[in-house]
């Protein structure tokens, strides 16, 4: 079997994931890497990786690839991904494809005209138990969906100096909310009221941010989502779906340590969650790679396109201006304003 030949960008926590991932796949070998930090580049040298440049396009230009995975920061993500399709790569590129809703446009339009397959990181779709609550939706065994409810909240906030790039709560922590919301039901959102404090680190508001929110959605048939974010949860990575419909109600919990309990006179003692993404998802990101390198030999469409990075920017931005207009916002008038 032929090989699909892959180059990797980004070799920061996500990057050493994927990497390590990709090289437990059978037919798949990466041939190139790139990061702008030369001492970056040594994690891939000593897993065997051939080439190695500082240099994203001298890897793509250079390098028989097949495929692109981009684990670089935010704001390299469109010009990577515009210039892997213009060179015939296909691509895996990590979540957001760009903070401006026009860039992305843009950039999707780029994808199609040159036949190339794209695939966003939304990893929490490849998590088991969310994808059981998908199924389980898609299959009729809640009836018809009313309410969906969505926790998310990190044990500890990122360093001020990522929360400054990074677009925000909303931008780079709700925004994986905003995927699930649409996934799990297979709806649309039409509108967004979000309510934000800053609870957990004042530094945080003083870059003009929040740390705590509650953001309601209502979907294009008039039924809702609630998700509530947390950067600061004392106990561990709390992420928990729930879907409320006509016959009944599917929930996925958080994932522990272990499941044993503790009952004695001072009350009933359990494992706390597992403590952060890297733990929470490890399983998932590996389904995931494993997703696209099925989508490049099959030629099936990708589970997580460009499409569903660029609705869920659109509720991200809509988040934002509800936030600071203290009112709902319509979907449709972030669409008109990017127009603009």
């Amino acid at each position: 079997m032929t090989k699909i030949r892959l180059g990797i960008a980004g070799l920061g926590r996500i990057g050493k994931i994927h990497l390590d991932n990709l090289l437990q796949i059978p037919n798949v070998e990466v041939v190139g890497a790139t990061d702008p930090d030369s001492a970056s580049l040594q994690y891939a040298i000593d897993k065997g990786i051939a080439y190695t440049n500082t240099d994203f396009e001298a890897m793509v230009n250079m390098v028989p690839l097949d495929a692109v995975v981009i684990c670089s920061p935010t704001d390299t993500h469109a010009d990577f991904v515009a210039f892997s399709a213009k060179a015939g790569k296909h691509i895996f590129c990590e979540k957001p494809l760009d903070l401006s809703l026009n860039r992305i446009k843009d950039v999707l339009d780029v994808v199609q005209k040159h036949k190339v397959k794209l695939m966003l990181g939304f990893n929490r779709r490849f998590d088991k138990e969310f994808r059981k609550v998908h199924e389980l939706v898609k299959n009729g065994a809640v009836g018809n969906p009313h309410l969906v409810k969505i926790t998310s909240r990190d044990p500890g906030a990122p360093p001020v100096s990522y929360i400054e790039k990074s677009g925000g709560l909303f931008l780079d922590m709700t925004i994986h909310d905003f995927d699930m919301a649409r996934y799990v039901v297979e709806k649309e959102v039409a509108e967004v009221y979000a309510k934000g404090a800053v609870l957990v680190d004042p530094a945080i508001g003083e870059v003009g941010d929040i740390d705590t929110a509650v953001v309601t959605l209502t979907y294009t048939d008039g039924t809702m989502a609630v998700i509530d974010n947390s950067r600061e949860a004392s106990y561990g990575y709390d992420q928990r779906v729930e879907v409320f419909g006509s016959k009944g109600m599917v929930q996925s919990n958080n994932n522990f340590h272990d499941s044993h309990k503790l009952y004695n006179k001072e009350g009933i003692h359990a494992a706390l969650p597992l403590h952060f993404f890297l733990e929470r998802y490890q399983e998932a990101y590996k389904t995931e790679m494993q997703d696209f390198i099925k989508g490049l030999e099959i030629g099936t469409p990708m589970p997580v396109d460009g499409n569903d990075g660029l609705q869920s920017l659109k509720i991200g931005l809509a988040a934002l201006q509800s936030l600071k207009q203290n009112r709902p916002v319509k979907i449709s008038e972030v669409e008109q304003s990017a127009t603009v």
